[in-house]
């Protein structure tokens, strides 16, 4: 939830401890995508691919670390964003999302 109650992410169902600790970090990536706070959002999605690749939500938070570097007005960031999920997880819902992008 943000700071005025209003659910933002949920999660239903056990996740092992690493897959927690790394939603639970995509959570407050969320929260401050959602409040337009770019450059923290930015790194807190960085910061979920540096900390924990191997995560399901890896892929995603390139996405979002993208599009969070985009509104920053980086307008390579999407393209590039595309290319590096494209390389790193090919085979993911986000590179999916993503391929929009390609250039």
């Amino acid at each position: 939830m943000d700071a005025q109650g209003n659910e933002r992410v949920r999660n239903e169902g056990y996740l092992p401890r690493t897959e927690f600790r790394a939603w639970l970090e995509m959570a407050l990536a969320r929260l401050a995508f959602v409040r337009k706070l770019w450059e923290e959002a930015e790194r807190r999605y960085a910061g979920v691919v540096g900390r924990y690749p191997q995560a399901t939500s890896a892929a995603e938070a390139i996405y979002w670390r993208g599009v969070s570097r985009y509104k920053m007005n980086d307008r390579a960031a999407l393209g590039d964003t595309a290319a590096l999920i494209a390389v790193k997880y090919p085979d993911s819902l986000w590179a999916t999302k993503a391929s929009v992008w390609s250039r």
